[in-house]
Protein backbone atom coordinates (compact mmCIF):
# COMPACT_ATOMS: atom_id res chain seq x y z
CA UNK A 1 0.00 0.00 0.00
CA UNK A 2 1.02 3.50 -0.58
CA UNK A 3 1.70 6.11 2.41
CA UNK A 4 -1.03 8.47 2.73
CA UNK A 5 0.51 12.06 0.73
CA UNK A 6 1.10 15.22 3.64
CA UNK A 7 -0.67 17.70 2.69
CA UNK A 8 -0.45 21.30 4.19
CA UNK A 9 -3.50 22.33 2.95
CA UNK A 10 -6.71 21.87 4.42
CA UNK A 11 -10.49 23.01 2.73
CA UNK A 12 -11.93 24.62 5.81
CA UNK A 13 -12.21 27.67 7.31
CA UNK A 14 -12.10 26.81 11.06
CA UNK A 15 -13.85 29.37 13.55
CA UNK A 16 -14.21 28.87 17.21
CA UNK A 17 -17.73 29.17 18.75
CA UNK A 18 -16.94 33.17 19.55
CA UNK A 19 -15.76 33.69 16.71
CA UNK A 20 -18.61 32.07 14.40
CA UNK A 21 -21.29 33.81 17.04
CA UNK A 22 -20.27 37.04 15.84
CA UNK A 23 -21.23 36.26 12.00
CA UNK A 24 -24.75 36.20 13.19
CA UNK A 25 -24.61 40.45 12.79
CA UNK A 26 -28.37 41.79 13.24
CA UNK A 27 -30.35 38.95 12.28
CA UNK A 28 -33.19 38.48 14.57
CA UNK A 29 -34.07 36.15 16.83
CA UNK A 30 -37.11 34.68 15.38
CA UNK A 31 -37.87 31.61 17.46
CA UNK A 32 -39.71 31.68 20.87
CA UNK A 33 -39.13 29.85 24.35
CA UNK A 34 -41.84 27.63 23.34
CA UNK A 35 -40.45 26.70 19.63
CA UNK A 36 -37.18 25.98 21.74
CA UNK A 37 -39.19 23.39 23.20
CA UNK A 38 -41.21 21.84 20.45
CA UNK A 39 -37.81 21.59 18.25
CA UNK A 40 -36.07 20.18 21.15
CA UNK A 41 -34.76 16.42 21.12
CA UNK A 42 -35.53 13.30 23.70
CA UNK A 43 -32.05 14.33 25.20
CA UNK A 44 -30.72 17.47 23.28
CA UNK A 45 -32.59 20.82 25.03
CA UNK A 46 -32.23 23.73 22.25
CA UNK A 47 -31.57 26.60 23.99
CA UNK A 48 -31.57 30.23 22.87
CA UNK A 49 -27.77 30.45 23.84
CA UNK A 50 -27.20 27.80 21.12
CA UNK A 51 -29.59 29.10 18.39
CA UNK A 52 -27.97 32.60 19.36
CA UNK A 53 -24.57 31.44 18.86
CA UNK A 54 -24.54 28.76 16.14
CA UNK A 55 -27.85 28.57 14.43
CA UNK A 56 -28.64 32.36 13.48
CA UNK A 57 -25.29 32.66 11.69
CA UNK A 58 -25.88 29.60 9.82
CA UNK A 59 -29.42 30.42 8.43
CA UNK A 60 -27.87 33.82 7.10
CA UNK A 61 -25.60 32.02 5.59
CA UNK A 62 -27.62 29.48 4.10
CA UNK A 63 -29.84 32.23 3.00
CA UNK A 64 -27.34 33.84 1.72
CA UNK A 65 -26.62 30.71 -0.83
CA UNK A 66 -30.63 30.21 -1.51
CA UNK A 67 -30.98 33.54 -2.53
CA UNK A 68 -27.99 33.20 -4.77
CA UNK A 69 -28.85 30.13 -6.14
CA UNK A 70 -32.97 31.43 -6.86
CA UNK A 71 -31.07 34.45 -8.73
CA UNK A 72 -28.36 32.20 -10.56
CA UNK A 73 -31.38 29.98 -11.76
CA UNK A 74 -33.97 33.03 -12.65
CA UNK A 75 -31.17 34.40 -14.83
CA UNK A 76 -30.14 30.86 -16.62
CA UNK A 77 -33.35 30.51 -17.32
CA UNK A 78 -33.96 33.69 -19.02
CA UNK A 79 -30.79 33.13 -21.08
CA UNK A 80 -32.00 29.80 -22.17
CA UNK A 81 -35.18 31.02 -22.73
CA UNK A 82 -36.75 28.41 -20.73
CA UNK A 83 -39.80 28.22 -18.09
CA UNK A 84 -39.02 25.28 -15.88
CA UNK A 85 -40.11 27.17 -13.02
CA UNK A 86 -38.28 27.28 -9.56
CA UNK A 87 -36.38 24.08 -8.28
CA UNK A 88 -35.80 23.38 -4.29
CA UNK A 89 -32.38 24.28 -2.86
CA UNK A 90 -31.55 21.00 -1.23
CA UNK A 91 -29.34 20.16 2.00
CA UNK A 92 -27.82 17.62 3.16
CA UNK A 93 -27.49 16.80 6.88
CA UNK A 94 -25.15 13.80 7.93
CA UNK A 95 -24.03 12.46 11.21
CA UNK A 96 -24.00 9.27 13.12
CA UNK A 97 -27.19 8.08 15.31
CA UNK A 98 -27.63 10.63 18.42
CA UNK A 99 -25.28 13.21 17.18
CA UNK A 100 -28.30 15.22 17.14
CA UNK A 101 -29.31 15.44 13.42
CA UNK A 102 -32.65 15.50 14.22
CA UNK A 103 -33.05 18.08 16.09
CA UNK A 104 -30.72 20.52 13.96
CA UNK A 105 -32.24 19.74 11.34
CA UNK A 106 -35.56 20.91 12.95
CA UNK A 107 -34.01 24.20 14.29
CA UNK A 108 -32.76 25.19 10.85
CA UNK A 109 -36.23 24.17 8.92
CA UNK A 110 -37.84 26.78 11.44
CA UNK A 111 -35.32 29.41 11.13
CA UNK A 112 -34.76 29.26 7.66
CA UNK A 113 -38.82 29.07 6.76
CA UNK A 114 -38.39 32.64 8.62
CA UNK A 115 -37.02 34.19 5.71
CA UNK A 116 -39.21 35.89 3.71
CA UNK A 117 -37.79 34.32 -0.13
CA UNK A 118 -37.96 31.02 1.25
CA UNK A 119 -40.68 30.40 3.54
CA UNK A 120 -41.38 26.76 2.04
CA UNK A 121 -38.89 24.49 3.80
CA UNK A 122 -39.40 20.61 4.23
CA UNK A 123 -37.97 18.12 6.27
CA UNK A 124 -37.33 14.76 5.04
CA UNK A 125 -35.59 11.69 7.21
CA UNK A 126 -33.95 9.37 4.96
CA UNK A 127 -35.58 6.38 7.61
CA UNK A 128 -38.26 6.00 5.11
CA UNK A 129 -35.92 5.04 2.31
CA UNK A 130 -35.19 2.21 4.37
CA UNK A 131 -35.71 -1.09 3.20
CA UNK A 132 -39.55 -2.54 5.02
CA UNK A 133 -38.27 -5.08 8.31
CA UNK A 134 -39.39 -7.91 6.08
CA UNK A 135 -37.15 -7.39 3.35
CA UNK A 136 -34.54 -7.15 5.76
CA UNK A 137 -35.14 -10.20 7.89
CA UNK A 138 -34.87 -11.51 3.89
CA UNK A 139 -31.40 -10.33 3.33
CA UNK A 140 -30.53 -10.89 6.42
CA UNK A 141 -29.73 -7.40 7.20
CA UNK A 142 -32.21 -6.11 10.28
CA UNK A 143 -28.38 -6.27 12.45
CA UNK A 144 -27.05 -3.83 9.45
CA UNK A 145 -30.48 -1.67 9.89
CA UNK A 146 -28.84 1.91 9.14
CA UNK A 147 -25.92 0.95 7.36
CA UNK A 148 -25.61 2.07 3.45
CA UNK A 149 -26.54 -1.95 1.82
CA UNK A 150 -30.11 -0.96 4.18
CA UNK A 151 -31.51 1.96 2.31
CA UNK A 152 -33.41 1.14 -0.98
CA UNK A 153 -31.17 3.35 -3.01
CA UNK A 154 -33.07 3.84 -5.76
CA UNK A 155 -35.76 5.05 -4.72
CA UNK A 156 -34.55 7.68 -2.79
CA UNK A 157 -32.01 8.66 -6.01
CA UNK A 158 -35.51 8.66 -8.12
CA UNK A 159 -37.09 10.91 -5.05
CA UNK A 160 -34.62 13.47 -5.08
CA UNK A 161 -34.67 13.52 -9.14
CA UNK A 162 -38.19 14.31 -8.70
CA UNK A 163 -37.68 16.85 -6.55
CA UNK A 164 -34.65 18.81 -7.44
CA UNK A 165 -36.75 18.78 -11.36
CA UNK A 166 -39.23 20.46 -10.06
CA UNK A 167 -42.02 17.93 -9.96
CA UNK A 168 -45.49 18.44 -8.07
CA UNK A 169 -45.99 17.13 -5.11
CA UNK A 170 -43.63 14.00 -5.09
CA UNK A 171 -44.15 11.27 -2.53
CA UNK A 172 -41.60 10.53 -0.07
CA UNK A 173 -42.17 6.76 2.21
CA UNK A 174 -42.38 7.74 6.00
CA UNK A 175 -40.74 5.97 8.92
CA UNK A 176 -41.89 4.75 12.51
CA UNK A 177 -39.44 4.80 15.29
CA UNK A 178 -42.31 3.46 17.71
CA UNK A 179 -42.63 0.65 15.40
CA UNK A 180 -39.49 0.34 14.21
CA UNK A 181 -40.50 -0.26 10.32
CA UNK A 182 -41.71 1.94 6.87
CA UNK A 183 -45.53 2.89 7.41
CA UNK A 184 -47.20 1.31 4.24
CA UNK A 185 -50.05 3.50 4.51
CA UNK A 186 -48.07 6.84 5.08
CA UNK A 187 -46.22 9.14 2.66
CA UNK A 188 -44.79 12.68 2.80
CA UNK A 189 -45.90 15.49 0.07
CA UNK A 190 -43.17 17.36 -1.21
CA UNK A 191 -44.23 19.63 -3.41
CA UNK A 192 -42.03 22.53 -5.30
CA UNK A 193 -40.57 23.94 -1.76
CA UNK A 194 -37.77 26.30 -1.77
CA UNK A 195 -35.55 24.60 0.68
CA UNK A 196 -35.20 21.02 1.69
CA UNK A 197 -33.18 19.35 4.22
CA UNK A 198 -32.46 15.86 3.68
CA UNK A 199 -31.19 14.37 6.83
CA UNK A 200 -29.44 11.00 7.30
CA UNK A 201 -26.77 8.94 8.43
CA UNK A 202 -25.33 8.31 5.07
CA UNK A 203 -26.14 11.02 3.11
CA UNK A 204 -23.04 11.86 2.19
CA UNK A 205 -21.43 8.60 0.88
CA UNK A 206 -19.93 8.24 -2.80
CA UNK A 207 -20.95 5.18 -4.59
CA UNK A 208 -18.49 3.03 -6.38
CA UNK A 209 -17.68 4.47 -9.60
CA UNK A 210 -18.32 2.19 -12.34
CA UNK A 211 -15.25 0.69 -14.71
CA UNK A 212 -17.53 1.38 -18.05
CA UNK A 213 -18.23 5.12 -17.15
CA UNK A 214 -21.55 5.11 -17.26
CA UNK A 215 -23.17 8.05 -14.62
CA UNK A 216 -24.16 6.35 -11.07
CA UNK A 217 -25.70 9.41 -9.46
CA UNK A 218 -24.89 9.66 -5.77
CA UNK A 219 -27.27 10.54 -2.98
CA UNK A 220 -25.03 14.29 -2.51
CA UNK A 221 -25.23 14.81 -6.36
CA UNK A 222 -28.86 16.54 -5.52
CA UNK A 223 -27.18 18.50 -2.89
CA UNK A 224 -26.67 22.64 -2.96
CA UNK A 225 -24.99 22.57 0.59
CA UNK A 226 -24.19 20.30 2.88
CA UNK A 227 -23.48 19.52 6.99
CA UNK A 228 -21.93 17.28 9.54
CA UNK A 229 -22.52 16.83 12.92
CA UNK A 230 -19.36 15.88 14.65
CA UNK A 231 -18.66 14.85 18.08
CA UNK A 232 -15.85 12.55 19.76
CA UNK A 233 -17.04 8.56 19.58
CA UNK A 234 -17.18 8.48 24.20
CA UNK A 235 -19.54 11.57 23.96
CA UNK A 236 -21.83 10.28 21.14
CA UNK A 237 -21.96 6.27 22.91
CA UNK A 238 -22.87 8.70 26.05
CA UNK A 239 -26.02 10.35 24.28
CA UNK A 240 -26.85 7.04 22.61
CA UNK A 241 -27.26 5.41 25.58
CA UNK A 242 -28.86 8.70 28.03
CA UNK A 243 -31.87 8.55 24.96
CA UNK A 244 -31.74 4.62 25.35
CA UNK A 245 -32.35 5.04 29.08
CA UNK A 246 -35.16 7.86 28.27
CA UNK A 247 -36.65 5.80 25.91
CA UNK A 248 -36.94 3.14 28.15
CA UNK A 249 -38.98 5.48 30.13
CA UNK A 250 -41.30 6.59 27.41
CA UNK A 251 -41.99 4.71 24.01
CA UNK A 252 -40.38 1.86 25.33
CA UNK A 253 -43.16 1.29 27.46
CA UNK A 254 -46.37 1.46 24.50
CA UNK A 255 -47.05 -1.99 24.23
CA UNK A 256 -47.15 -0.84 20.05
CA UNK A 257 -42.99 -0.52 20.16
CA UNK A 258 -40.95 -2.80 18.82
CA UNK A 259 -38.46 -2.31 21.84
CA UNK A 260 -41.26 -2.80 24.03
CA UNK A 261 -39.23 -5.99 25.78
CA UNK A 262 -36.99 -3.53 27.09
CA UNK A 263 -39.37 -1.39 29.14
CA UNK A 264 -39.15 -3.58 31.83
CA UNK A 265 -34.91 -3.53 32.38
CA UNK A 266 -33.35 -2.18 35.30
CA UNK A 267 -31.27 0.68 34.65
CA UNK A 268 -28.15 -1.24 35.18
CA UNK A 269 -29.79 -3.76 32.59
CA UNK A 270 -30.76 -1.09 30.60
CA UNK A 271 -27.48 0.82 30.14
CA UNK A 272 -25.44 -2.51 29.85
CA UNK A 273 -28.28 -3.36 26.64
CA UNK A 274 -27.92 0.51 24.95
CA UNK A 275 -24.12 0.43 25.17
CA UNK A 276 -24.03 -2.92 23.78
CA UNK A 277 -26.44 -1.96 20.80
CA UNK A 278 -24.00 0.89 20.52
CA UNK A 279 -20.58 -0.84 20.30
CA UNK A 280 -22.27 -3.60 18.12
CA UNK A 281 -24.08 -1.86 15.72
CA UNK A 282 -23.91 1.58 15.39
CA UNK A 283 -19.88 2.38 16.53
CA UNK A 284 -19.69 -0.20 13.37
CA UNK A 285 -21.81 2.01 11.11
CA UNK A 286 -19.87 5.00 12.53
CA UNK A 287 -16.61 4.19 12.24
CA UNK A 288 -16.84 2.27 8.69
CA UNK A 289 -19.50 4.43 6.96
CA UNK A 290 -20.44 7.73 8.65
CA UNK A 291 -17.51 9.16 9.35
CA UNK A 292 -15.55 8.70 6.84
CA UNK A 293 -17.92 10.99 4.65
CA UNK A 294 -17.13 13.88 7.11
CA UNK A 295 -14.62 15.79 4.78
CA UNK A 296 -17.46 15.77 1.93
CA UNK A 297 -19.41 18.18 3.81
CA UNK A 298 -19.35 21.82 3.18
CA UNK A 299 -20.43 22.79 6.89
CA UNK A 300 -18.81 20.58 10.38
CA UNK A 301 -20.46 21.80 13.24
CA UNK A 302 -18.12 20.03 16.24
CA UNK A 303 -19.87 19.34 19.31
CA UNK A 304 -18.69 19.11 22.93
CA UNK A 305 -20.59 18.76 26.34
CA UNK A 306 -24.44 18.81 26.22
CA UNK A 307 -24.71 18.72 22.71
CA UNK A 308 -23.15 22.98 22.55
CA UNK A 309 -21.17 23.25 19.02
CA UNK A 310 -17.49 24.12 20.25
CA UNK A 311 -16.02 24.86 16.30
CA UNK A 312 -17.75 25.51 12.76
CA UNK A 313 -15.42 24.11 9.91
CA UNK A 314 -16.48 25.89 6.94
CA UNK A 315 -15.60 24.71 3.17
CA UNK A 316 -13.26 27.47 1.51
CA UNK A 317 -15.01 29.15 -1.50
Amino acid sequence: MHPRPTVAYSPYATYSREDWARLRADTPMTLSEADLENLSGLTERVSTEEVVDIYLPLSRLLNLYVEASQGLHSESENFLHKGDGKVPFIIGLAGSVAAGKSTTARVLQALLARWPSHPNVELVPTDGFLFPNAVLEDRGLMARKGFPESYDLETLLNFLGDVKSGRERVEAPVYSHLVYDVLNDQKLVVDRPDVVIVEGLNVLQPAKLPKDGEAIPFVSDFFDFSIYIDAAEGLVEEWYVERFLRLRQTAFRDPASYFHRYAKLSEEEARETGLAIWRSINLVNLTENILPTRQRADLILRKGAGHAVESVALRKL
